[in-house]
C-alpha cells in the first residue's frame, strides 16, 4: 500500500532532515520531489497543486526559517498538510459513525459493482457487532446488527451477503431477486424496528459504470430510508477513476463518508489522498485485506506518518492489544522469570499469537522505514507461507521433542522433515532461529533490550532487521 510514494517521500524526508538551512533554492528542489512523488502515486493534479502550494507557503514562513532545525520543521509541515489533505482537519475520530438516532440507525452502502460493497457490508457489521472500537475516548458497546441486500440485479448477490453475514455472525434478512429494491428496504426497516435492532445496513445494487437509472434508484432508497450514514464504497485500485466516480456519487447523494477497499493491493495509493479533497467527505474506513477482519478505521495522521516512512506504531499496538492473549503472555513471562528455559512449545505458542495479529504484510507496513529491509523481504503472502511451514515443522515434533530440543538428532530431524513435507535443511534452519530466540529471551530476562534488538539483526527469518541509528 502506497509503496512507491512512501519510498520516494522517505528519501525526501531524509534529505530535508539533513538541511542545516532552508533556502528558496533547496526548498524548491524538495517541493519538486514531493510533487513528482504525488503525481507518480496517482494523486489528482488539482490536489497536488494545492498541497504543494500550501507546503511552500508555510515552508518559506518565518517559523521554519528561524527554526534551529529547519529541515525537521519542514518535515513537520509536510506531515501536517498530508494529515489535513486526508481529512485530519475535520476533527472527526477515525471510523466515527453517527449512530445516535432512534433505533435502528440505518447505514446505506453505495458504489459501483466490483468495488467490494457486499464484503464491506459484512466487515462493517462485524466491526459494529463486536463493539471493540472507541469514539470520543469511550469504548462503544456491541451493536445488534441486521444486514439486507437490495441488489436484485447481480446474480448471487443476495446469497453472497447471506454467506458473509453467517461468517461474521450477524443477522441476515432474506430478500428475493423478484422483489423491487424499495419493497426490500421497507420490509427490512419494519423488521428491524419490530425486532429491536440497533443498526440496519442496506447493501445496494451497483453497475459497471455510473448511470442515471442507478442514481435514481439509490436516491429513491435514500429518500425512503432516511439513513443516518450513507457510505460510498470505492476501489483504490481504480486510481483516478475512483476519484471521478466518488465525485459523481457525491453530487448525486448526500454522502456522509467514504470506505476505500483494496488499499493493500494498490502500490500507488493516490486515490486515498485525493478522494476526501474531491468529495469533501471524510474517508472513514479502509479495507486492508480480503479477510473479514480486514477493515480498519482511517486515521489521517497515522496514514500521513506511514506515507512519510515513519511507520504506524499506534495502530500496531492497538492491533496487538485486541489480538494477543494476555493470560498466555503472562504465563510465558512467569515461566521465564522463574528460570525455566524457553522451549519449542513456547515457540509454537508465540507463532500462534503472531497468526492472531492478522495479515503479515499489513503488520510489516506499519513498521518505520528503518525496518523496510525486513518488510521488503517478507511480503505478505510469502510471510504467511513461511509461517505455515514453520508451524508444520513444529507440529510434526512430539511434545517431548518440543520440550527438549536437544533430543533432535539426525534420525528425528529426518522424520520431522518428512512429516512436514520439507527438506531437513528447513528443520535445521528453524532450530537455529529458535536458539537465537532463546538467547533473546535470556536478554529480556536480564533487561538488555538493546542487546535483544541486536540479536534480532541476526534472525534471517525476520529479514535481518538492523537497529535504527542511535539505538543503544
Amino acid at each position: 500500500m502506497l509503496d512507491n510514494l512512501t519510498n520516494r517521500l522517505s528519501r525526501v524526508v531524509k534529505t530535508l532532515r539533513g538541511q542545516a538551512r532552508l533556502t528558496e533554492e533547496n526548498t524548491q528542489e524538495m517541493l519538486r520531489e514531493v510533487r513528482l512523488a504525488l503525481l507518480e502515486a496517482d494523486v489528482a493534479l488539482p490536489v497536488v497543486r494545492e498541497f504543494v502550494a500550501r507546503v511552500k507557503e508555510k515552508a518559506l514562513g518565518e517559523e521554519v526559517i528561524s527554526s534551529l532545525t529547519p529541515g525537521q520543521a519542514l518535515v513537520g509541515i509536510v506531515h501536517k498538510e498530508l494529515t489535513a489533505l486526508m481529512g485530519g482537519d475535520l476533527g472527526l475520530e477515525a471510523g466515527e459513525l453517527s449512530l445516535a438516532a432512534q433505533p435502528p440507525a440505518v447505514i446505506l452502502m453505495a458504489g459501483l459493482q466490483g468495488a467490494g460493497k457486499t464484503t464491506t457490508t459484512g466487515k462493517l457489521a462485524r466491526w459494529l457487532s463486536e463493539g471493540s472500537h472507541t469514539q470520543h475516548g469511550r469504548k462503544t458497546g456491541k451493536k445488534k446488527v441486521l444486514v439486507v441486500s437490495a441488489d436484485v440485479y447481480r446474480p448471487a448477490a443476495i446469497e453472497q451477503l447471506k454467506t458473509v453475514a453467517g461468517q461474521v455472525g450477524v443477522d441476515f434478512l432474506p430478500s428475493d431477486a423478484s422483489q423491487k429494491p424499495e419493497t426490500i428496504a421497507t420490509q427490512a426497516l419494519d423488521h428491524a424496528k419490530r425486532h429491536h435492532y440497533d443498526v440496519l445496513i442496506v447493501d445496494t445494487a451497483g453497475r459497471l459504470g455510473v448511470d442515471e437509472a442507478m442514481m435514481r434508484e439509490i436516491r429513491a432508497l435514500h429518500d425512503l430510508l432516511s439513513p443516518i450514514e450513507t457510505l460510498f464504497v470505492v476501489d483504490a485500485m481504480q486510481g483516478q477513476d475512483a476519484v471521478n466516480v466518488a465525485r459523481a456519487f457525491s453530487e448525486a447523494l448526500p454522502l456522509t463518508g467514504v470506505v476505500m477497499t483494496k488499499l493493500d493491493g494498490d502500490a500507488r495509493g493516490g486515490a486515498a489522498l485525493s478522494v476526501r479533497h474531491v468529495t469533501g467527505k471524510p474517508l472513514k474506513f479502509v479495507g486492508v485485506s480480503e479477510k473479514l477482519d480486514g477493515l480498519q478505521p482511517f486515521h489521517p495522521d497515522r496514514m500521513a506518518q506511514r506515507v512519510l516512512g515513519m511507520g504506524d506504531i499506534l495502530s500496531l499496538v492497538e492491533q496487538a492489544q485486541q489480538s494477543i492473549d494476555v493470560e498466555d503472555a503472562a504465563k510465558l513471562a512467569k515461566k521465564l522469570k522463574s528460570g525455566d528455559k524457553f522451549d519449542l512449545n513456547d515457540f509454537r505458542d508465540q507463532l500462534g499469537q503472531v497468526k492472531k495479529l492478522g495479515d503479515m504484510g499489513s503488520l510489516l507496513e506499519k513498521l518505520p522505514a528503518q525496518f523496510a529491509q525486513a518488510a521488503g523481504q517478507l511480503q505478505g503472502g510469502q510471510a504467511e507461507k513461511q509461517l505455515r511451514r514453520t508451524e508444520g515443522i513444529l507440529n510434526s515434533m512430539t511434545p517431548q521433542e518440543r520440550a527438549k530440543p536437544e533430543l533432535l538428532k539426525a534420525s528425528r530431524k529426518r522424520r520431522i522433515a518428512a512429516g512436514a513435507g520439507v527438506p531437513v535443511q528447513e528443520v535445521n534452519r528453524l532450530l537455529s532461529q529458535f536458539e537465537q530466540m532463546q538467547g533473546m529471551m535470556k536478554q529480556m530476562k536480564k533487561g538488555g533490550m538493546a542487546k535483544m534488538m541486536r540479536a534480532m539483526g541476526g534472525l534471517k527469518g525476520l529479514g535481518g532487521m538492523k537497529l535504527p541509528r542511535g539505538f543503544k
